[in-house]
């Protein structure tokens, strides 16, 4: 919970520690191309518990219970200045936060005290730079997931309301066109707070990850629940999942925590779970963060037996390969970023790595991709993109473009990114352009924005395109 001691691990993972402190010197040795490199450390007033990436490519961030009456701050990557925003007029710590197709980002719940919510909800307008609150959610919710649907409406799950294991059993969906709520009647269900949630292909929610088992939700009328399959490893709390081209991966997790790493195809006509390769590295507290060229970093955590060890911190990055299954170390960083801390894909290409447990700083990793020669550049690109259609990029780059890659902007809190998602699209090369097919459907592509990216046959990506899928 928020306020919990950070308790001290026993002696028996000492030789765990040694280990990766003989590991780190032959990572750190190798050189960016290989192992990517890390920022200084910046010093923030407040810490960055919750984050968002603006759809104008700035940083959005608010911090732990304590920081109630701080305001909100925005960070430029570009000039490196941190901004003040206006209040939400009550504690938004603990909410859930995803973005309307708009670009409007939908907050739900807040802070009482540890366990104890607020029914409360608001939209924050990036352009105006103004809160409008919400009417009330049927209840309090504290640690609740925001799950972006097919038509621009948001789904609320979970949220404890007051107390320990009270939980929010009742989904709400918030219509998007009248700033409503509809109440989920037909679909209680006692499910673990910031429950992962992932809009499917089939245009029904997944739930996976802090449990052993998995469940659909059907968002329609008053909601159903139905049974999902079962995970190999089990329960992986304080674990992340992201969302590859209808994919999920479960990474690590878990009291004590594991190494592992699990796949869903939800594709599939019968998903089920399959191991892929580990980790080098057992975590738990960690932040996965999906590159524009396909591949997740895997940042921070804490590889103790206790709920946020920073006896155990875990400096090194990992870069998983869905390609080739395979699992890379990165450079070393040099603060545990354990609970309450972020990862965050910023438009550049580089990643966001901030906050944990009243830690007030943040880092920037460059991944290996930006030390590989020139970046693609991009002249030409629409900012809108309808399902199904083909739109054209133009660029000077066109016959050396291996991937063009849309991922959803990033609202992360406690291991889970509630917008982020990989879509990899179909393209055909041209004289100085590209001719990209969008997305099919809005079950694969939630309206909203996301950042358009080309990288070439070295892996460098081009800047991020902020581009938008409209709602029906």
């Amino acid at each position: 919970m928020s306020n919990r001691p950070r308790l001290r691990a026993p002696c028996v993972h000492a030789a765990w520690i040694l280990g990766l402190l003989l590991l780190a010197p032959s990572v750190q040795a190798q050189s960016p191309s290989q192992v990517g490199r890390w920022s200084t450390v910046m010093t923030w007033p407040i810490s960055s518990t919750h984050t968002v990436l603006t759809p104008d490519g700035k940083v959005v961030f608010y911090g732990e219970f304590e920081e109630g009456n701080y305001p909100p701050r925005r960070w430029d990557p570009t000039t490196q200045t941190l901004t003040d925003l206006p209040l939400a007029g009550y504690n938004i710590f603990c909410s859930g936060h995803a973005f309307l197709s708009n670009g409007k980002l939908l907050v739900t719940g807040g802070h009482i005290a540890s366990d104890v919510g607020l029914p409360n909800a608001s939209l924050y307008d990036y352009l105006s730079n103004t809160w409008t609150r919400l009417p009330d959610m049927n209840a309090p919710r504290w640690y609740p997931t925001n799950t972006t649907l097919n038509n621009g409406d948001v789904l609320v799950t979970s949220g404890e309301m007051n107390g320990p294991g009270d939980i929010n059993t009742i989904p709400q969906r918030f219509i998007a066109a009248t700033n409503a709520w509809k109440t989920l009647t037909g679909a209680p269900m006692n499910i673990p707070f910031y429950p992962k949630m992932f809009l499917a292909p089939n245009g029904k929610v997944f739930y996976a990850g802090s449990l052993r088992g998995s469940l659909w939700l059907d968002p329609t009328g008053v909601g159903a629940w139905t049974n999902g399959p079962v995970s190999n490893y089990g329960g992986r709390s304080y674990g992340p999942a992201v969302y590859l081209d209808g994919k999920l991966l479960l990474i690590g997790g878990g009291e004590p925590p594991t190494p592992t790493v699990e796949v869903i195809d939800l594709n599939a006509p019968n998903p089920t779970f399959s191991y892929v390769a580990s980790m080098n590295i057992r975590r738990r507290q960690h932040n996965a963060v999906i590159l524009p060229d396909g591949t997740v970093l895997v940042l921070g955590g804490s590889s103790g037996p206790s709920f946020n060890d920073d006896t155990a911190p875990v400096y090194q990055a990992e870069l998983y390969n869905p390609v080739t299954n395979t699992w890379t170390l990165m450079s070393g960083n040099t603060q545990y970023r354990g609970y309450h801390s972020i990862g965050l894909l910023l438009p550049d290409g580089r990643v966001l790595s901030s906050g944990g447990y009243q830690n007030l700083t943040a880092e920037v990793f460059s991944p290996p991709y930006l030390f590989k020669g020139a970046r693609p550049t991009v002249t030409a690109a629409p900012t809108t993109a309808l399902p199904a259609s083909t739109f054209t990029i133009t660029t000077p780059d066109a016959s050396t473009i291996t991937r063009v890659s849309l991922i959803g902007i990033s609202s992360v809190t406690h291991t889970f990114d509630q917008g982020q998602r990989l879509l990899t699209l179909p393209f055909t090369q041209g004289a100085g352009v590209l001719t990209v097919t969008a997305p099919p459907n809005r079950n694969v592509a939630p309206p909203g924005y996301y950042q358009l990216f080309i990288v070439n046959n070295a892996g460098v990506p081009s800047y991020g395109r902020r581009i938008r899928i409209p709602p029906p």
